[in-house]
């Protein structure tokens, strides 16, 4: 019931998109934010979301934004979609242009960052003392523009380990 009341507040706040209309800060002071400031901004939005969209599929969050001691990189969510281990890679991207050949959010999800990832999964797992659960890795894609509700989709068993 939590997870539907808040998922519908985010959703509500989401309604005008994740991206920054303008350029005020969280004071109201005009500022001009940097590219990766504001693609910062979107990561973070797309990630609360995302966090709230799992939730509210059923998803049972166990951690956020889990990193490993000396690697870089993190695992954005680690969740229980019933007794299935979730690793999930949010990507919050503007809406592709396909004329132009620009990459879907997912495509970002590419060989390296699955290596990254399946290397922070096993070591979660054996921080957790879970090593024989079974577990995949999702990808939830975010389109977003200023003015309009962004754009989901969920890929369940995205990639397996080793592909």
């Amino acid at each position: 019931m939590l997870a539907r009341i808040a998922f519908a507040v985010v959703d509500f706040a989401a309604r005008k998109g994740l991206a920054d209309r303008d350029t005020q800060s969280a004071a109201g002071d005009d500022v001009e934010l940097s590219p990766k400031e504001r693609a910062r901004r979107i990561g973070v939005r797309g990630e609360t979301y995302a966090y709230w969209y799992l939730r509210r599929h059923g998803y049972v969050m166990i951690a956020r934004n889990y990193r490993v001691p000396g690697t870089r990189g993190e695992i954005d969510l680690v969740g229980y979609d019933g007794k299935m281990l979730a690793f999930v890679e949010v990507k919050t991207r503007k809406p592709i242009d396909v004329m132009r050949n620009q990459p879907t959010p997912e495509d970002a999800v590419n060989h390296d960052k699955r290596g990254h990832l399946v290397r922070m999964a096993r070591q979660f797992m054996r921080a957790r003392r879970v090593e024989s659960t079974s577990c995949r890795f999702d990808v939830l894609a975010i389109e977003t523009t200023a003015g309009a509700r962004p754009t989901v989709r969920l890929h369940k068993g995205a990639f397996t380990p080793g592909n």
